[in-house]
């Protein structure tokens, strides 16, 4: 094999790679997820760096628990590795920076015994101009934005956050959401206004939301068509007691397909009231949650300081209808939706743009409905 120069994953430099495969030598030194990496050529590799404003020395986040230097240089190296092309790239650095917000608490996720992995969803114009799928198989293989986006977030958290299962990632069995968990809303297919329009950004705006979650949940609910009874079928799913926000309250999401939103929408009803109704009827009596004192009697510090702990007391699932973030996901045929268990509230989510705009410059959302 002819001689071959790689760009380290962790500082960016220039490793020669004399008679070596590439591929093998990523694996004999567990520099990927476990799946063939694309060879981060110093051409590859400054064309993202360009994407991303040129100085590959700039210091975008720093990534725990091992706490590495994500420098643009090495975004773009993982970046890269993971199939990304250069027009992904500030969407990709918008999900680290938010994922590296302090509140986010990424150094818990990263390190925890859960199934907790970030989730990331794109909203505004940027969802169509990288080519993002927001309809049928959203959350499946087979788009390319979706799937290396994800992976290069994962990537980054493996390489540069140092989170190797079994060394100071804890998770007891893994999840499949750590290869790869990008979104974007179905913006176009939705009755209400997208997610961050809700949240003061203008509809021009790209956004990002990453939240703490576990695998989306499937709800079958193909008879309903009144609200009601498409978020009783809901609520179903959301009442187990063994995901974390039934035992430690907190965030969760909530991805409705286009045509349980349609239906529920021709009723009137606003994504808030979605929302208040969820979290109104989403309970569980604490005497399930702690199994009626069988194992000895339980207080149970996780939930809220407010809640009774009273063995009939309803607890909520989350404490608050903002707690609960409501997505439109997914094709057009099919009443299949997801509850998306988020980690308690050891996590809290971050929105943040993509181009540096702030909230607050869009419409007046009232009641879940925008004024232009």
């Amino acid at each position: 094999m002819a001689s071959t120069a790689l760009q380290d994953r962790v500082g960016g430099d220039m490793i020669p790679l004399d008679g070596v495969d590439p591929q093998e030598w990523y694996f004999a030194n567990g520099y990927t997820d476990g799946l063939p990496a694309v060879p981060p050529t110093p051409e590859k590799v400054e064309a993202m760096v360009e994407a991303l404003g040129g100085d590959g020395d700039f210091l975008e986040a720093r990534v725990p628990p091992r706490w590495g230097n994500l420098t643009r240089r090495v975004l773009a190296v993982n970046a890269v590795m993971a199939g990304c092309l250069p027009l992904y790239a500030p969407v990709l650095r918008a999900a680290m920076r938010a994922m590296c917000e302090p509140h986010f608490n990424l150094n818990a996720i990263q390190a925890t015994t859960h199934v907790i992995a970030p989730l990331v969803v794109v909203n505004g114009p940027v969802r169509k101009e990288i080519g993002m799928n927001a309809g049928h198989g959203a959350f499946a293989p087979g788009n390319r934005a979706n799937a290396t986006i994800g992976r290069a977030i994962r990537l980054m958290l493996l390489n540069v956050g140092g989170a190797l299962p079994g060394v100071l990632d804890k998770s007891t069995q893994g999840t499949p959401a750590k290869y790869s968990y990008c979104v974007a809303e179905n913006e176009e297919d939705s009755p209400w206004a997208p997610y961050h329009v809700e949240k003061g950004y203008r509809m021009q705006d790209s956004t990002v939301f990453a939240i703490g979650a576990e695998s989306n949940h499937n709800i079958n609910s193909p008879l309903p068509n009144d609200p009601e009874g498409i978020l009783d079928d809901v609520i179903s799913s959301m009442t187990t007691v063994v995901h974390n926000n039934a035992r430690a309250s907190g965030h969760c999401t909530v991805a409705l397909s286009p045509e349980h939103a349609q239906a529920i929408a021709k009723h009137g009803w606003t994504r808030h009231d979605v929302r208040c109704y969820l979290q109104m009827y989403a309970t569980n009596k604490f005497g399930r949650i702690v199994h009626n004192h069988k194992y000895g009697k339980a207080y149970n510090r996780h939930l809220p300081r407010w809640y009774r702990r009273d063995l009939d007391s309803d607890i909520p699932i989350v404490p608050s209808p903002d707690n609960i973030h409501l997505f439109v996901i997914g094709g057009t045929a099919g009443r299949f939706s997801s509850f998306i268990p988020g980690w308690g509230h050891y996590n809290s989510p971050v929105l943040r743009s993509i181009d540096g705009a702030v909230p607050n410059g869009g419409p007046v959302c009232i009641d879940g409905t925008c004024f232009l």
